[in-house]
């Protein structure tokens, strides 16, 4: 009698408490701790300040809630990989993990589990090829192709011909550093520029050898492929040796306020890719005001809005919404699964009209995934610092990749990877 009792007055709680709600579960792999915090604190602000707008504004995604899941790595690949394991039971739809290298490792995990992967920009660049690698997806454009843009940027500096320039890489020594170097050296041979490779380790902040190298061979570009505290300290450099800053070129991931800041007027006319526009004249900030920030919701100290990073963060996040509201209407369901969440990821369409409708014209290029490209489109554009005005400017239009190289690269490493796991690429 006691238990039926019991039993009774559980129920009655139940009932009382309501229908359990279903959640649409975003894991966000921060860290907002450690050597790269500085650069993965906006991140995260941007990402989970977004989906705090969808869930305010608009009441979720097709009317279900979502929740952002935040677990701190640090940027080490080990504590990334732990916080996938934990997280990934919750109903997981999409990881960003914002490393190469946790990346890496999450790739035959994530395969296993039928979770996606998105690797914004980063990670495995052959993982655009989405006939061996079903479940990872780097779209709107990948490390070769921003090798390739920089290259680009160079040959229109040059009037077109670099044949016997010299172009440096002073590199992350990590597998994120070492991304762009096949391209490179595929691109040396074709357009016939020396390349000089300049490893930077870890966490970056031991530079003078390396610039020592700079100064006495004077290449003609510096291309930087760094991260956190390691920027910082090679512009700093670059400045202490007189480089000249219009000619010192960083990849997307080195191209932040917190990375020319330091180095105040000095930094003046540095260069870097990027693969979304800048600032915060946009509409969607006017939403992000009315919803987050006068709210009292925004992720963090609130401090970060209008940066580089935290529009990589909320560029992120979007993309994550648009693919979400892909797969409920390709599986009419509004309580997705992360298998249909790669759907709506390998059936996404970005275009202008879509993009001024969510409040961010121009904020990116239009792109189209599918099996065969789980890579987009692979453009960019050069934004340039300037220090005066303390701000980014993009001083080209998003503009294409050499993808008759890149594509040779992107087929022969991902059958390789194919052959090595046993894999037999194809499309459903």
């Amino acid at each position: 009698m006691k238990l039926t009792k019991l039993a009774a007055l559980a129920v009655a709680a139940t009932i009382a408490a309501g229908p359990v709600l279903a959640e649409l579960v975003f894991p966000s792999l921060d860290y907002r701790t450690g050597p790269y915090a500085a650069n993965g604190i906006p991140f995260a602000d941007g990402y989970a300040d977004y989906f705090a707008l969808v869930n305010a504004r608009d009441g979720g995604i097709g009317g279900v809630m979502t929740k952002v899941v935040a677990c701190e790595t640090g940027y080490n690949t080990e504590k990334g990989v732990e916080c996938y394991e934990s997280t990934k039971g919750m109903g997981a739809l999409v990881y960003q993990p914002l490393s190469t290298g946790i990346t890496y490792q999450l790739i035959p995990k994530a395969t296993a589990d039928g979770i996606p992967i998105h690797s914004m920009g980063y990670g495995r660049t052959s993982a655009a090829n989405g006939k061996v690698f079903r479940n990872i997806f780097n779209y709107p454009a990948n490390y070769w192709n921003g090798a390739s843009i920089a290259v680009n940027h160079i040959l229109d500096q040059e009037g077109g011909d670099i044949k016997g320039k010299t172009i440096a890489l002073l590199y992350h020594n990590s597998a994120y550093g070492k991304e762009p170097i096949r391209t490179l050296e595929e691109l040396s041979k074709k357009h016939g520029f020396k390349l000089s490779l300049l490893a930077v380790d870890h966490p970056g902040q031991e530079q003078k050898s390396q610039w020592l190298q700079i100064r006495r061979e004077k290449p003609d570009y510096v291309l930087m492929w760094g991260w956190g505290v390691m920027n910082q300290v090679a512009i700093q450099e670059a400045a202490n040796i007189r480089f000249p800053m219009d000619k010192f070129i960083g990849i997307w991931w080195s191209g932040s306020e917190n990375d020319v800041l330091p180095a105040g007027d000095k930094a003046n006319g540095y260069k870097a890719l990027n693969m979304h526009n800048v600032g915060s004249d946009y509409p969607l900030y006017d939403d992000l005001k009315k919803y987050v920030y006068d709210a009292g919701n925004a992720a963090g100290a609130g401090d970060q809005s209008g940066t580089v990073l935290y529009n990589r963060g909320m560029y992120a996040a979007m993309l994550a919404v648009e693919a979400a509201k892909t797969a409920q209407k390709i599986h009419g369901v509004a309580d997705i699964t992360p298998a249909m969440m790669r759907d709506g990821m390998e059936a996404l369409v970005i275009d202008e009209a879509k993009m001024t409708a969510l409040g961010m014209p121009n904020f990116g290029p239009s792109f189209s995934v599918s099996c065969e490209n789980h890579g987009g489109p692979g453009l960019g554009a050069v934004q340039q610092w300037d220090a005066a005005a303390k701000k980014w400017t993009l001083i080209t239009d998003f503009g294409p990749s050499d993808m008759e190289v890149i594509g040779k690269l992107i087929a022969e490493d991902s059958a390789a990877f194919a052959a090595e796991n046993n894999i037999t690429p194809g499309c459903n």
